[in-house]
């Protein structure tokens, strides 16, 4: 059964971090413009946004190793970790006004500060690790980042994962304390309140079927709301936010820019102690390196979380492997995303990454004991009562043809999407996401809306004084917006005592 039709403005599909991000966006922009929102689950931030289902990390390129790599020449290159730096204060400059403006509260519900340091062993990796904070140390945006191989420092900073180490063991740190712990589940969530006051409509357990091109140029949806009912919606402009999900959609949109497109999906497990003794004796992010042959995303962290105003402890994440694109999707789903503008470019990547699927069928298999011994490499004395496994959220990795990497190349990392005018935008991908989740935001609008960009700018700029220019080549600007967001957000204070 099918009832009717409703235009609106703007239609965003999943209720996660993206889509809260750019509806948040446009109703400062332009309020008057009318915003449906689509879910299928019954609430928002469910999937990958949800505070179990990702690290929490604010990816600001403080202590992720996978983000500065040693060239041929032994140099550090370290122009990613600043690129990612300066897209992370875009997000943070946005949260501050949010919460100036009175349009959100409480940011410690969502956002703590927290140390990030990155921890390698071995002597090779100290010296990498040297070199990376000599890069970083020299630039404005990693100011106040400190180097230790000292055993008696270290056991300052990382007690719980010096205890019981033998001291013949060589290890070093950096360490920031200018990091945070972010909640992005918590944040979406006031987000879509926010956007609700706002009138908003959000339509929860809503799955979009089908989109397709009207003749005006619109687009029109098919819904199926929990009913089973079929509602159809057209909007001039759509942005498909649902995490894995939105592969099969930009499929279904046939847009000549989403083809030659395929997914690989990645689920991921982490270990979260279940001892507040334990809990207790660490804190801050610890990154260490990921192993040879594993995906960045597999990169080995120690992670102190607020969740629920509470303090707890995850480790990993384990790599793991389920052909569903998201934690509530089909086991369909991988075989259905090949179609025949993509297959090539799929087979390439499965000849490509063999390595990379052995590695997964490897972690697949890894018994709780296996990963108590992984775990151990990081904190000696771990006892395996102490932990127990959560599934983490479910990523999907785009696979394209590039120039430098030929046909069927894996990426790691958020891809846009966007119709060449602009009508439709769809992000893919995986980490660092959520973290840059504005400045992807703010690209989609310029891309999609350049004929608003000169009368929209001012409020852009309102919003992000720091909107067009480089942090890295300001450094007073720089200095002022650190410390404004840092008293707004109140990660001013150093050390937050949480049960």
């Amino acid at each position: 059964m099918s009832n009717g039709k409703t235009k609106t403005d703007v239609i965003l599909i999943g209720t996660g971090i993206m889509s809260a991000t750019l509806g948040t966006l446009l109703k400062e922009l332009v309020p008057e413009w009318e915003i449906t929102v689509f879910e299928k689950l019954e609430n928002a931030g469910e999937e990958s946004s949800n505070e179990w289902n990702n690290a929490g990390t604010g990816h600001a390129a403080l202590c992720e190793l996978n983000y500065t790599v040693e060239k041929p020449d032994g140099s550090i290159d370290i122009n990613k970790a600043i690129k990612i730096n300066e897209q992370f204060q875009v997000s943070m400059q946005f949260w501050a006004y949010l919460v100036k403006s009175k349009l959100i509260n409480n940011p410690q519900d969502f956002i703590m500060p927290l140390p990030h340091m990155s921890m390698v062993q071995g002597e090779k990796n100290i010296a990498f690790l040297k070199k990376r904070f000599e890069a970083l140390s020299n630039n404005p945006l990693f100011k106040g980042m400190e180097f230790s191989d000292n055993p008696e420092k270290l056991m300052e900073w990382i007690p719980l994962i010096m205890q019981n180490r033998p001291l013949n063991d060589p290890i070093a740190a950096t360490k920031i304390d200018s990091g945070t712990d972010v909640n992005f589940g918590a944040l979406t969530c006031m987000l879509f309140d926010h956007l609700k006051n706002k009138n908003v409509d959000i339509k929860y357990k809503h799955s979009v079927d089908n989109i397709k091109r009207t003749s005006d140029g619109s687009w029109e949806l098919k819904v199926r709301n929990d009913s089973g009912n079929v509602e159809r919606h057209t909007a001039k402009f759509v942005f498909i936010g649902g995490g894995g999900g939105s592969l099969h959609l930009l499929q279904k949109s046939g847009i000549p820019e989403g083809k030659h497109i395929g997914g690989f999906p990645v689920s991921g497990i982490f270990m979260v102690c279940n001892n507040p003794e334990v809990i207790a004796q660490h804190h801050g992010k610890v990154y260490g390196k990921a192993k040879v042959g594993a995906p960045p995303m597999s990169v080995p962290h120690l992670d102190t979380r607020y969740i629920d105003n509470k303090k707890s402890l995850l480790f990993g994440p384990f790599a793991g492997f389920s052909p569903k694109f998201l934690k509530t999707g089909s086991m369909f789903d991988l075989v259905t995303s090949v179609k025949p503008n993509n297959v090539l470019t799929m087979l390439a990547a499965g000849a490509k990454e063999m390595s990379l699927t052995k590695y997964l069928i490897q972690q697949v298999m890894l018994s709780k004991e296996q990963r108590m011994e992984e775990l151990r490499e990081f904190i000696p004395n771990a006892k395996s009562e102490d932990w127990d496994l959560v599934v983490a959220g479910q990523r999907v990795q785009v696979i394209k043809d590039t120039a430098e990497g030929g046909k069927g190349t894996l990426q790691f990392g958020t891809e846009v999407i966007t119709a060449a005018d602009g009508s439709i935008a769809a992000l893919l991908g995986a980490s660092p996401g959520a973290s840059t989740a504005v400045h992807v935001m703010l690209e989609i609008i310029k891309k999609c809306f350049p004929q608003h960009m000169n009368e929209w700018e001012p409020k852009i700029k309102e919003m992000i004084s720091s909107y067009g220019v480089s942090l890295m080549e300001n450094p007073e600007l720089l200095h002022e917006i650190h410390t404004s967001t840092a008293e707004t957000l109140a990660l001013s204070e150093k050390e937050l005592v949480y049960s």
